[in-house]
């Protein structure tokens, strides 16, 4: 049968200023370690520990414009668009931007704080 999950959960979220997550799908809203999905908005100015993660990250951003640091530079992801965080990458996110951003999250497996490797 299928599982209707009447509303998210909100979770702590990491970095310089307050950002709000809110599970859907996962291991604190749904008990579900195989997929994690979190809509996020995030003030400007915000930024958080780098990671290493142990999972892939699928993100959508929906307002705004997310920038995601790596090995090799930035990646300024705006509304609209989509980008692909692979496990064991190094990674940072930020929304330098006066508006800050709003997006979709999607990780496989589901997001764990053991899991996200954050440095700091």
């Amino acid at each position: 049968m299928p599982i209707h999950i009447p509303a998210p959960t909100r979770v702590e979220a990491a970095g310089n200023k307050p950002k709000l997550i809110d599970e859907y799908v996962g291991r604190v809203n749904s008990d579900t370690a195989a997929v994690s999905i979190a809509h996020m908005r995030s003030p400007g100015g915000w930024t958080e520990p780098a990671q290493t993660p142990d999972f892939d990250e699928y993100t959508v951003v929906l307002k705004g414009a997310l920038h995601v640091g790596h090995r090799d530079g930035t990646l300024v992801v705006r509304a609209g668009e989509a980008v692909i965080a692979r496990a064991g990458e190094w990674v940072q996110y930020s929304t330098p931007g006066e508006e800050g951003a709003e997006y979709l999250a999607v990780c496989l497996p589901a997001f764990s704080p053991d899991s996200v490797h954050r440095e700091g």
